[in-house]
């Protein structure tokens, strides 16, 4: 469902939210058992993907081992976030990772609309959980850094439409209603260690 490689933040906006974050993060004690855990959240559409990648090539220079999570991955479908989602990543994923042992998770198949195959999340130094929901509040004992990107809605919703695959409006117009609610509910971005302008026009900064 990720729509956020479609008309992508600018290069050097990128460049600056990923010394930022990792600065942040670098700086920290680990949190996740001996690793660090960087989540990158905000609505659907505000360039979230296009920074999670960044962050995971850059940080491959300057950390052990590295390893980046979507959690489109393990979105039950378009009605799939909320507290089903919290807690399937507190429990596959996350508590395992601070105990010292793998994480698992199925994949969600966005075409076959159902769960796929398995996949095993090795302990690493810094893992990136990305996607709405990824700072759920819920993990706040294990997160060294929270990163809000966003975007106006008008320009995450034609990101979205662009993209083709996982674009049929009735779609994203619930999502962006589901998104909105359950963030404000979480109060995501009021929590935020750092803030990402996604279309590139504002530098990132400390919250």
């Amino acid at each position: 469902m990720s729509s956020d490689d479609a008309s992508p933040p600018r290069a050097d906006a990128c460049r600056a939210a990923v010394t930022v974050v990792l600065d942040h993060a670098l700086r920290t004690a680990p949190t996740l058992g001996e690793a660090r855990l960087v989540c990158i959240d905000g609505p659907a559409g505000a360039g979230k993907t296009t920074l999670a990648g960044q962050l995971l090539d850059a940080a491959r220079a300057r950390v052990p081992s590295v390893a980046l999570l979507h959690l489109d991955d393990l979105l039950e479908g378009w009605g799939g976030l909320g507290p089903a989602l919290v807690d399937r990543v507190r429990s596959s994923v996350l508590v395992p990772l601070a105990e010292g042992r793998p994480g698992r998770y199925r994949r969600w198949d966005w075409w076959a609309d159902g769960w796929a195959e398995e996949h095993v999340v090795d302990p690493v130094s810094l893992l990136l959980l990305e996607g709405v929901g990824a700072a759920a509040a819920a993990y706040d004992d294990w997160v060294t850094t929270r990163v809000w990107v966003d975007a106006p809605r008008e320009l995450r919703l034609r990101r979205g439409l662009d993209r083709g695959d996982y674009g049929d409006p009735a779609h994203w117009l619930r999502w962006l209603d589901d998104e909105e609610a359950w963030l404000a509910a979480e109060q995501t971005r009021s929590r935020a260690d750092v803030l990402v302008d996604g279309t590139g026009e504002t530098p990132p900064r400390l919250a």
